[in-house]
């Protein structure tokens, strides 16, 4: 959700100091076999398993601090990775504007990370909620937001180099003055055309907040529109906006994940509020919709509400909510969590037919307490989902999760920790974590904690899993 500049625990305005060049020394050498913590989910929980015969097992590498030169606060990763060179890459909120580092030997070790450019803050700027893809010519873009002389939009920066260097390609002028802007999202199709969504009001003025202690902002009024734009020529030009969200301009929609199938067509899901009092627009509750394209963006089918029976979100929900997937068979995944007046629930749902109806929803962490569950979903083989999620439901502090999940068989183990120490409860970590499957059952995962000695700041925390499916 939206960041303000406040405090350092909170996505903007984030101290920190990294090397200001845009030089990458990657790691480029063997694969170095990391410690592993080979477990199945019985044996890492401490639980049984629900799945008697049918038990996943995880073999969890030790977590690598891949921002240890970015003092002050790092949180908020997003990830993405390019199995042709065994490359990792992550992007975060830090380093004084967006960090980036990478790793050519499948997630073993990192490069120094670096600020990307035109990230870096000036005259109160900031820049935030970064998003990365690699297209299928092993270029990476990473985007993120920027706020300037008045204007909110994303910017891309792009590397040709497996992430030894990057240079901004171009950013999107927003269409009215005064505008706002938040969470953007960016894939490539199969043709490399890049296809970027954002959350996007004509006025600042009508955006309210709640914002909570220890995380970001919210909304509670605003006209909130998820929309998309493309470019054709890497990023250095972009479509006008196409309107996802039915509605335009209060259509009470945010946080809009996009995933390009084989053929071309784009999948949006995204987070729809019942919006009242236009044009006051007050968001209420809200569910997650998903939504398909099959003419580049033009126009989008009608969006089907996901696990209505499931619940709803409230708009004091800070973190980033909903995840989408697309697995080799063409099923595609989403996940999401809901808000009870005292639980939180995170769940996932699956769809075989390109979204127009979606399987009922089933719990995914065990746990329903009230706190953040950071929900996200990669694809494995097929009929194989892996979740993760990243949550302060334990007393200790925040944990990175990860569970596996068969369309056929149901879930496969019980819930894994990932990471190895809790972060502090009171130091927001971010609203995303780095999740990506480098093979069928090899992922890598990123994610933001405050463990000590740094308790007061987050650091970017890295690890790989490696699967053995039953």
């Amino acid at each position: 959700m939206y960041a303000r500049p406040r405090r350092a625990t909170l996505r903007s305005l984030i101290a920190g100091l990294c090397a200001g060049v845009t030089a990458l020394a990657l790691a480029v050498g063997p694969a170095q076999a990391a410690p592993v913590d080979t477990r199945s989910s019985a044996q890492s929980t401490g639980h049984q398993n629900p799945s008697a015969g049918l038990s996943a097992s995880y073999a969890i590498s030790t977590p690598v601090n891949i921002s240890a030169s970015c003092a002050g606060q790092n949180a908020e990763t997003i990830q993405a990775v390019d199995p042709a060179v065994n490359a990792v890459y992550d992007t975060w909120i830090g380093c004084k504007g967006i960090g980036f580092a990478g790793s050519l030997d499948g997630g073993a070790t990192f490069g120094a990370p670096v600020t990307l450019p035109g990230s870096v803050g000036q005259k109160g700027s900031r820049s935030w909620d970064p998003a990365i893809t690699v297209a299928p010519d092993g270029t990476v873009y990473v985007a993120f937001m920027v706020s300037r002389s008045g204007l909110t939009y994303p910017v891309v920066d792009v590397s040709t180099d497996h992430g030894a260097s990057f240079k901004t390609a171009g950013a999107i002028t927003p269409p009215d003055a005064n505008n706002w802007g938040d969470r953007d999202f960016i894939t490539a199709g199969p043709d490399g055309t890049l296809y970027l969504t954002w959350d996007y009001g004509p006025s600042a003025a009508a955006v309210t907040f709640i914002c909570a202690p220890s995380g970001s902002c919210a909304f509670a009024t605003g006209d909130v529109n998820a929309v998309m734009q493309k470019s054709t020529d890497g990023g250095r030009t972009w479509s006008p906006m196409s309107h996802i969200s039915p509605g335009y301009p209060n259509s009470g929609a945010d946080s809009a994940p996009v995933v390009v199938e084989p053929d071309g067509s784009i999948d949006v899901l995204y987070q729809g509020y019942v919006v009242t009092d236009v044009p006051t627009d007050n968001l209420t509750v809200a569910y997650t919709y998903a939504t398909r394209s099959t003419d580049g963006g033009a126009t989008w089918s009608q969006p089907v509400r996901i696990g209505a029976d499931a619940g709803t979100m409230n708009n004091g929900e800070w973190w980033i909510d909903g995840a989408e997937a697309l697995g080799p068979d063409g099923t595609l995944y989403a996940t999401w969590d809901t808000q009870g007046a005292t639980t939180d629930t995170g769940w996932l749902s699956y769809s075989q037919d390109h979204g127009a109806t979606w399987s009922t929803p089933v719990q995914v962490p065990a746990d329903t307490l009230n706190a953040p569950h950071v929900m996200q979903v990669v694809a494995g083989p097929p009929g194989i989902a892996y979740v993760g999620w990243l949550s302060s439901s334990d007393p200790r502090g925040y944990a990175q999760y990860l569970r596996t999940f068969s369309t056929t068989k149901g879930w496969l183990s019980a819930p894994v920790q990932v990471s190895q120490n809790f972060g502090t409860g009171t130091v927001w970590p971010g609203d995303t974590f780095g999740f990506s499957a480098m093979t069928p059952t090899r992922l890598v995962l990123a994610w933001g904690s405050a463990v000590a000695p740094t308790a007061s700041n987050d650091t970017i925390w890295a690890a790989t899993v490696g699967v053995t499916l039953p």
